[in-house]
This record gives C-alpha cells, structure tokens and sequence, in this order.
C-alpha cells in the first residue's frame, strides 16, 4: 500500500478537490489559481479543461447528467460540461472583500457543504461554514468561524461530518442529521509537530478519515476513533486533497502544489503539482453527489 506513482503530470500551482466519477470511469480536480476545472480519463488518457471566471477551489458532481457544481471564489454555480455555459452565480459573503470559498463536500442528502478562507496572511478567522441546497438556497452552519476552511467529508452513513481550519493543525468532527441539523463539534484528530496542516480530506467505506497533510509530506488514514492507523510517505511536501476512485475504489488519488515553493524546493521534489496515485490503498464509495435524482 506504500507505492506511489505519478498518475498525471498535472504541474498544478494549486492543485485540489479531486474526486472519480463512476458514470464517466474519469477522474476531476481544478487547479486553484489557473481558474481551471480539468477532467482524464484513465482508459486512454484523454484529458479536458474548462476555464472558469473566477478561482476554484473545489466543486461537486451532480445528479443532473453533463453537471457540475462550481464552488466559485464569491458563488455557487452550475457548469454545463458540454457547453461549457455557466448558470447564474449565488454570491457568498459578498461583504467580506478578502475571503473566497474553500473546500467543499456534498452531505448524503445532496446538498453542499462548505467553507471560506481569509486570503490575509495572519487575519482573523472571519471565514465560516456553509451548506447549500438543491433550491441552491444557502445557509450558514452552527461551526466555528474559521481562517481556512478545509478537510470537509462525511462519514459512510453521512452521520458525522468532519471539517478543519487548517492553521489550528486539528481535525474536527460534529453529529449531522439527516434534517440538517449539527451537534456541538469536538476535536477529532490533534496534528503533532512536525506534521504540517490538515488539507482536503476523504472518508473510506469502513469509515477511516485520509487526511492530506499539507507541508507535511504525507497523507495519513485515522480510524473512526481518531487514532492513526496508516500513513503514507510522499515525494512532495504539499499533499493538497485526497479521493478514493478507480474502478473498484481502491486508488487513492492525491493533488499536491507547487505554489509557494523556492527553486530548491521544486528542484529536490519533480513530483511537485503532479496527481499522485496509490494502488490498493483502501475501499472507498461513489462520491455523493448535489441535487436530487
């Protein structure tokens, strides 16, 4: 389980929010900076782009065929994947100039949950966390306000939600119904020294929560009660996000970044932007997707 490969050559600044589509057999990521969405199909290496108007940061498979959902810098908004046509952008805290939307995970019931980030190096934590439904009304979530929001996933039976601000170097977790309603958080996983920062996330089908450790060089597995139960080395320092996909679900696909790294630095790790894969890596589930069927 410790083989890990180049799957693309991506060379992301920003690589994130990777995720398989089981009805295309492909896998999706964006490029943060490039304001790019970009799909390849594993069968014969075909690969697509879609540029889009704002920066991307992550984004959901829908119900609806041909669909994407954008989390776009300042909105929500629909992609048609065959037009490239996007919907009407639903603005997202419009009144804050530095904060753009983060990480973002679609809840069992198809609706999207996610958070912000203050671009301000050092700022307050003005971010927040947010779910928006198939009507595309949004509404904020009873989470603590945050400064990157990031590491949103939900547990097999959609029963927990896990989410992180990154500089506080922990994993969070709340109880999250079907109705929407969210208990009290509490710290799920507390990173050590040394460990870096909790970046995008997935949860597998026995529920072990992959966390990608940004500046740590590693993605590490916990297992439903928080203890560390796999980690995986890697040739670049700065895992972005996580998916299970392949066709069994058993790949574990990886984005990383080149984005704030010296010449030295991108020098000693080739690997830097690429989209790492690990075979056999652990039993993963389609992931859920926005809007009703």
């Amino acid at each position: 389980m410790t083989s890990v490969e180049i799957a693309i050559h991506a060379k992301a600044h920003l690589g994130e929010c990777v995720l398989w589509c089981e009805r295309s057999h492909s896998l999706f990521w964006t490029d943060v900076e490039a304001r790019t969405l970009y799909r390849w199909d594993p069968r014969n290496g075909a690969r697509q782009q879609w540029g889009v108007p704002q920066t991307l940061a992550s984004f959901a498979l829908c119900e609806r065929e041909h669909t994407v959902l954008l989390a776009l810098a300042k909105g929500i908004a629909l992609l048609d994947l065959r037009s490239g046509a996007i919907g009407p952008i639903v603005p997202v805290e419009g009144d804050f100039p530095t904060t753009r939307i983060n990480d973002g995970r679609c809840d069992g019931e198809g609706r999207f949950v996610f958070g912000t980030f203050n671009r301000v190096r050092g700022a307050q934590a003005i971010g927040a966390y947010y779910r928006v439904s198939p009507d595309f009304s949004i509404e904020r979530l009873p989470l603590p306000q945050c400064t990157v929001a990031n590491g949103i996933a939900f547990s097999p039976n959609g029963r927990i939600v896990y989410f992180a601000d990154s500089p506080t170097a922990e994993i969070r977790c709340a109880e999250y119904a079907a109705d929407g309603t969210v208990g009290p958080w509490r710290t799920f996983v507390r990173f050590r020294e040394g460990d870096g920062y909790p970046d995008g996330a997935a949860v597998d089908a026995d529920g072990g929560v992959w966390s990608a450790h940004w500046d740590g060089g590693c993605v590490v597995r916990y297992a439903p009660d928080g203890t560390e139960s796999h980690r995986i080395a890697l040739p670049v320092t700065r895992p972005t996000c996580v998916a299970l996909g392949g066709p069994e679900f058993n790949e574990l696909f990886i984005t990383t970044a080149t984005i704030g790294l010296k010449e030295e630095q991108l020098q000693a790790q080739p690997a830097a932007g690429a989209i790492l894969r690990v075979p056999r890596a652990s039993r993963g589930f389609p992931e859920r997707r926005f809007g009703t069927a």
